[in-house]
């Protein structure tokens, strides 16, 4: 049964927003038991606190989650930056709201945390952003750790071409079909290519979104959106109402890269949030791979620069990819090689002999060892080997007709056949004799 997503519009704070209908998913968690206190205080500082934000990185260095929420409760002096918003946050309202679209809100701490995502604690800041979420609204049924365990996200261009988007779908689902999670940001272009490919493969594929996850943006993906919540997950560290601004595409994509083994670049411009995702890769310690492109494209520009400047691994395939995010030494690609050919396994006299077999016309032993450069002896043992392996033949012409004009040809009389000789076993039908002009 395919879930109604809930379409909220809002404008760019985290409003209060509309409830909507109930979604599958992995089940509401509202706070409760004994981690009711920490889960409400983290819910409210997603709410309150810009994600990545680092002046509250910078105020509330050292302290931990419960700390910072009293401070602010209390109106601790230099913390006015956040007091706007702290009259209109009602966490267990924001969990209760999540619930009822089907979804949870998932913690440090809980089974479902990745904690992988904890790398953006030592990863520096990009873009103005950095440090680990509060934690991270989930709607969906799959386990989120499970889920990311291997995982590689397929970033990429909004506005791809035809040939992006069919690589994008193309290796989705080549790695769903390797049991490997597809993580993107559910935007137009490459990341819904990547999404749809996925799920046409029968994987798991998981929308890191920038906006809360009862929000549909962009709204032409809500189909796409409802389809990744029977199946995935859509994950945002926004509490549910929230809408999308240009910073917190940037935020989003330090977790898309922090989640994941490794992010591939499919189409890039130059100055592209892809290439935002595949910096933060870079300061997680994540691979990072690269999809080429026509060097005519501007679309794959970034890519091209990845690879150039950056040591990005050069990706054309799934293997390439799945070599890429294994461990060391495992997983190993052999480079493309040519089928095997007869050919290829003779001897190097064979081979030099086979190489001076004229096609159609038969020359003597004596000819061939000529062009073969070889002797006599050599080069006729050598014929007797080809012609075991069916790849030479001995050839006798017909005898010439017996009629008067044979013996006196004229101008526009055909050649007389070569004599007999060694050549190349036909593998098509020889061509016809050429035929004298009509009337002479």
């Amino acid at each position: 049964m395919t879930t109604d997503f809930m379409l909220t519009t809002e404008t760019t704070g985290c409003g209060e927003g509309a409830d909507g209908p109930g979604g599958s998913g992995g089940g509401g968690v509202v706070a409760g038991g004994n981690g009711e206190v920490e889960r409400l205080a983290r819910a409210g500082l997603s709410r309150v606190i810009e994600p990545g934000d680092l002046a509250a990185l910078k105020a509330f260095a050292g302290l931990e989650a419960l700390e910072i929420w009293d401070r602010l409760q209390r109106g601790s002096r230099g913390l006015e930056r956040w007091s706007t918003r702290l009259a209109e946050v009602d966490p267990r309202r924001d969990l209760e709201r999540a619930a009822a679209v089907g979804a949870r809100f998932v913690i440090p701490g809980d089974e479902e945390w990745p904690e992988q995502v904890d790398v953006l604690e030592d990863a520096g800041q990009l873009a103005r952003r950095a440090g680990v979420p509060f934690g991270l609204w989930v709607r969906g049924r799959p386990n989120l750790q499970r889920a990311l365990t291997r995982s590689v996200a397929l970033v990429g261009a909004r506005a791809c071409s035809s040939y992006g988007e069919h690589v994008a779908a193309e290796l989705s689902a080549g790695l769903a079909d390797n049991r490997v999670t597809v993580v993107s940001g559910g935007a137009f272009g490459i990341d819904a290519a990547a999404h749809r490919g996925a799920l046409a493969a029968s994987g798991v594929t998981i929308a890191v979104l920038a906006c809360g996850i009862d929000v549909s943006y962009p709204r032409r993906n809500s189909a796409l959106f409802s389809r990744i919540v029977e199946d995935g997950l859509l994950v945002s560290e926004l509490p549910p109402g929230c809408s999308p601004t240009k910073l917190r595409f940037l935020a989003r994509n330090r977790l898309i890269a922090a989640a994941t083994l490794g992010t591939v670049v499919i189409e890039a411009a130059v100055r592209s949030g892809a290439l935002n995702t595949a910096g933060w890769s870079e300061q997680c310690g994540r691979a990072v791979m690269a999809v080429p492109g026509p060097i005519t494209s501007r679309m794959s520009a970034g890519s091209h620069l990845l690879v150039r400047e950056r040591n990005a691994v050069l990706a054309t395939n799934v293997a390439d990819i799945i070599e890429a995010i294994s461990p060391f030494g495992t997983a190993l690609t052999a480079p493309p090689r040519a089928p095997e050919t007869l050919q290829d396994t003779l001897h190097p006299d064979l081979q030099r002999t086979l190489d001076a077999v004229p096609v159609h016309h038969p020359a003597p032993a004596t000819r061939i060892a000529v062009t073969a450069g070889l002797d006599l002896p050599t080069t006729e043992q050598s014929l007797q080997a080809l012609t075991t392996l069916a790849l030479v033949e001995y050839h006798t012409p017909p005898s010439p007709p017996e009629h008067p004009e044979a013996t006196h040809p004229t101008p526009n009389s055909p050649t007389p056949q070569a004599i007999p000789g060694w050549r190349l076993t036909p593998t098509t039908p020889p061509p016809p004799p050429s035929q004298p002009p009509a009337g002479a």
